[in-house]
């Protein structure tokens, strides 16, 4: 049993009969009355994102979880194929407990969050960044560059992301995973 002063990123907890990951929070101590945590959680099982107020000090019943890294295989439909890199057992996960799915491309290793208790995956966290190749985009206006202008792109897994004038097709660029969004051009 822990408290809310133990509520983290990441953490899983077992809220109204359904068990949530923790995907922001904030600690407020207002000045005047009792601190509080707001917290925003999303449901493992079925995707839903809840935005919760725990008081200071209030019992939370955590879900002890281990973490394994999967490879990426393949999806079909809203189905996702992952490899354990350790034994080379595979899972498939739905869509809705992934966080990224259009940034995932086939190969990449991510974390799989899996219950002790019962062995079942409950989420799966991706690299803080990924490189993907820019497979679409139209050509920049030359000399367009004193504003932040944007434009829109395709990488190689079909997202599109907003990225700057200068980014052309083939150019790899790195990929904020948590906002999604552009941070780099990678040189070759």
């Amino acid at each position: 049993m822990a408290t809310s002063s133990d509520i983290r990123k990441g953490l899983c907890i077992r809220y109204n009969n359904d068990i949530y990951k923790i995907i922001e929070f904030l600690h407020v101590k207002p000045g005047k009355g009792p601190a509080f945590v707001r917290t925003k959680m999303k449901s493992v099982t079925s995707g839903k994102i809840l935005d919760n107020t725990f008081s200071a000090g209030h019992k939370i019943d955590d879900v002890r979880v281990e973490t394994h890294k999967f490879q990426y295989l393949y999806s079909e439909g809203d189905m996702y194929h992952f490899m354990n890199t350790e034994d080379y057992s595979q899972i498939r996960l739905m869509r809705e407990i992934l966080d990224t799915p259009e940034l995932m491309k086939e190969g990449e290793v991510v974390t799989v969050l899996i219950n002790t208790e019962d062995g079942s995956p409950l989420s799966v966290d991706m690299p803080a960044h990924v490189v993907l190749e820019v497979t679409s985009t139209e050509p920049g206006v030359k000399g367009n560059t004193a504003t932040n202008a944007t434009k829109p792109a395709i990488v190689e897994t079909g997202a599109e992301i907003n990225v700057p004038l200068f980014i052309n097709e083939g150019d790899k660029i790195r990929i904020d995973t948590e906002k999604g969004q552009y941070q780099e051009r990678m040189k070759e």
